[in-house]
């Protein structure tokens, strides 16, 4: 049954969480959708969730849905601010969307400690630092 579904492959969509601002206090992170399309892609829902091993225990964030709606081509979309604090949980985004009439979906996770510092690079269309799953 599942072998009988067509294979669509998910190309030119990114997942950054990136760098909005920063003191030399706090900084502050932002997840952004992009899609890197020439084309729009509609009805972006998003689902987002933490999870992993804190001081010893299993934790898990709350699962957070998203409505991006339309998305322009080349162009990006906030999905949600985040909390450094969870950057030594596996945050993983679901991403599904459609392309014309195909559904799209798929799974974009960053592993724990990955948002650092010396993983940083300059995320296309925002110009900000950050880092990207493409």
């Amino acid at each position: 049954m599942k072998s009988d579904l067509p294979e669509n492959i998910v190309e030119d969509i990114a997942i950054a969480v990136v760098l909005i601002s920063e003191t030399p206090e706090i900084k502050n992170w932002t997840v952004y959708l992009l899609n890197f399309k020439d084309e729009p892609i509609t009805n972006v829902l998003i689902t987002s969730k933490g999870y992993g091993e804190k001081e010893g225990k299993q934790v898990k964030t709350s699962l957070l849905r998203h409505s991006i709606g339309d998305l322009a081509a080349a162009s990006f979309a906030g999905i949600e601010a985040i909390d450094p604090a969870v950057f030594g949980l596996t945050n993983e985004y679901w991403v599904s969307y459609y392309l014309g009439a195909t559904i799209y979906d798929k799974k974009f996770i960053f592993l724990p400690e990955s948002i650092i510092d010396s993983n940083l690079i300059r995320i296309p269309l925002l110009n900000k630092p950050g880092v990207m799953i493409r």
